[in-house]
């Protein structure tokens, strides 16, 4: 048995690692016999008095199918093969340890950029990096730029209103620099005529203050950082496009190479993105909100990241969260296709989005026409009402006073008389209830006129506790 090892080492001593050597091994690992296996195998039957030992049952499945060679699969078997690899350098004479190193890491490498079908054009780590970048250089521009239109605003603040374009307003302050000098400066390259004639008439009438040399170079060198910002920002954003065509074709039709990156940055790849439903990728981006209305049991998003595309851009507010659906669920079909489909092409999606935006069109016409069964007719024309525009005078408005009606008048006389009349009643128990505190030793206001109140309910006479006297006929008369 050894010795047919030694041979099929020996046989497989001088192969190359090209693309046929490669396959071979790829058939040996999906448990196929390759052209080269059989040569060697058919000349092993014809001396094999033993049962080949094989390291893969599948493998010395088919050999026993194909070439009629009884197999054997083993826990033994696979302690012999660990201990032939362990000592392949001595089985293989002329091969040093160094090369045989390299020989097995080359085809280690091979095989598996050979079975993952690996591309340097597919790695969307590339789109995750360039996107976080892209959304970092917008800010910093933005901060940069402000800062430069508020900073040479005091010498200079009529520019700002007249250039409304950023980079335009950078690559002017670059050129002429301090105000006086745009009187003799030619900025027919960067402005057009009228807008240079502008210019120029209100730096000879500007109201800024005069600013040093030193200013005016910084300011000049804060111009300089924000155009190559810029011109790195376009370098970078067209390097996005590339990258997105050449891995997600059919996404970057369906919502725009931004929204594509942004949903593919959010999920970490394309493959995790690939997981996601339909209604995942919808609202993807939206965390915080979603969560904020399960909290408080109110309607959830209908959009998150996806409502930056542009089918989603041009619908009408009523529609748009039904077409968010519609796009949400043919992008997430884009991005698998994209995923783990072979085929490179945007067709799917193109097709897709003709779909989209066909059902946008029939939508959007819902509004004219009324659909009822199989006929088509038009909206009802609702009445038409002239409402004039002419106003009267107000003689109201003369006066300054403040004015009331009659009824209102009465209104407030009739309410004082009854709160006149609700202080009578309680002055009068409050008489009664001092007088009562007199005879009973003049206990406090609140326990007399307790007891008071409850003696009259029970039907005793108040006349009884009081003495006869001027006390009594002051009671009887109040």
């Amino acid at each position: 048995m050894r010795r047919n090892f030694k041979r099929l080492i020996v046989c497989g001593k001088n192969l190359k690692l090209q693309k046929k050597q490669i396959k071979s091994f790829t058939a040996l690992m999906e448990g196929k016999i390759n052209k080269q296996l059989k040569k060697v195998l058919k000349k092993i039957v014809k001396e094999a008095h033993e049962p080949l030992a094989v390291a893969d049952a599948k493998l010395g499945g088919v050999i026993k199918e194909k070439l009629n060679l009884s197999c054997i699969h083993s826990p033994v078997v696979n302690e012999l093969m660990r201990g032939i690899r362990s000592q392949m350098d001595g089985l293989i004479p002329g091969v040093e340890p160094r090369e045989m190193a390299a020989m097995c890491l080359g085809l280690a490498h091979s095989l598996s950029r050979y079975r993952l079908k690996f591309s340097a054009d597919k790695v969307d780590t590339m789109i995750v990096q360039a996107i976080s970048l892209l959304d970092d250089l917008d800010k910093e521009l933005n901060n940069y730029i402000m800062r430069c239109r508020e900073w040479y605003g005091w010498h200079f603040p009529e520019l700002g209103k007249i250039i409304s374009d950023n980079l335009t307003y950078c690559k002017c302050l670059q050129k002429v620099g301090d105000r006086k000098n745009y009187a003799s400066a030619k900025l027919s390259e960067l402005l057009p005529e009228e807008v240079e004639a502008e210019v120029k008439a209100a730096a000879e009438i500007s109201m800024g203050t005069e600013v040093s040399e030193e200013d005016i170079c910084n300011i000049l060198h804060l111009c300089t950082q924000v155009i190559e910002i810029s011109e790195y920002r376009t370098q970078l954003y067209e390097y996005l496009q590339n990258r997105m065509m050449a891995i997600a074709p059919n996404v970057t039709v369906m919502v725009g190479e931004l929204v594509g990156a942004r949903l593919i940055a959010h999920a970490g790849s394309l493959l995790n993105l690939a997981k996601h439903a339909a209604s995942t990728v919808q609202i993807l981006g939206a965390e915080k909100a979603l969560f904020r209305a399960l909290k408080s049991r109110r309607d959830t998003p209908k959009y998150g990241l996806i409502y930056h595309a542009s089918l989603v851009g041009q619908t009408s507010p009523k529609h748009k969260g039904k077409i968010s659906r519609m796009l949400a669920a043919k992008t997430v079909l884009a991005i698998r296709y994209d995923a783990f489909g072979e085929d490179s092409s945007s067709a799917m999606g193109v097709e897709n989005r003709a779909k989209l935006e066909a059902r946008l069109r029939t939508l959007e016409d819902r509004g004219i026409r009324k659909i009822s069964g199989t006929g088509k007719a038009l909206a009802k024309a609702e009445k038409y009402e002239h409402k004039s525009e002419v106003k009267t005078y107000d003689p109201s408005g003369d006066s300054t006073l403040p004015t009331f009606s009659k009824k209102r008048r009465i209104e407030q006389v009739d309410k004082e008389d009854e709160v006149i009349e609700k202080k009578a009643k309680k002055a009068k128990v409050k008489i009664k209830a001092l007088l009562v505190c007199e005879h009973l030793g003049k206990p406090t206001v609140s326990q007399a006129f307790v007891k008071w109140m409850t003696r009259k309910t029970q039907g005793d006479k108040i006349q009884q506790l009081l003495p006869s006297g001027s006390l009594q006929s002051e009671l009887q008369t109040s």
